[in-house]
């Protein structure tokens, strides 16, 4: 009978114990919810940062002349009359440019 006295206690304690840890509001959940609720958080300030940026470009090309004609040749290649564009070609190896031929093919004489 002494034994049966100690056993319903700690069989009551264990399940409780089982409920505050592993339950629905137990805390490896709430260690999981609140690890989510931190990664969320860092993704808004990311995108509230990313959508200030883009605020401030909206703003910049509709009130500066300069960023807007930047942005003009740059992504379209514009360029004012009677303005002269150089382009030079890059350096690109020989065995680059043409594949087909290999270096000791280029060597001989034809």
């Amino acid at each position: 009978m002494s034994t049966r006295f100690y056993l319903i206690p700690a069989a009551i304690i264990l399940f409780i114990l089982f409920f505050t840890v592993f339950g629905e509001r137990g805390v490896l959940r709430i260690y999981r919810l609140s690890q989510e609720k931190e990664e969320i958080q860092k993704k808004a300030d990311q995108i509230k940062a990313e959508n200030e940026k883009l605020k401030r470009e909206i703003e910049a090309l509709k009130s500066d002349r300069r960023y807007l004609e930047s942005i003009a040749r740059k992504e379209f290649g514009l360029v004012r009359p009677n303005e002269v564009i150089y382009q030079f070609p890059s350096k690109v190896a020989p065995e680059q440019n043409n594949p087909a031929i290999t270096p000791s093919q280029s060597d001989k004489p034809r």
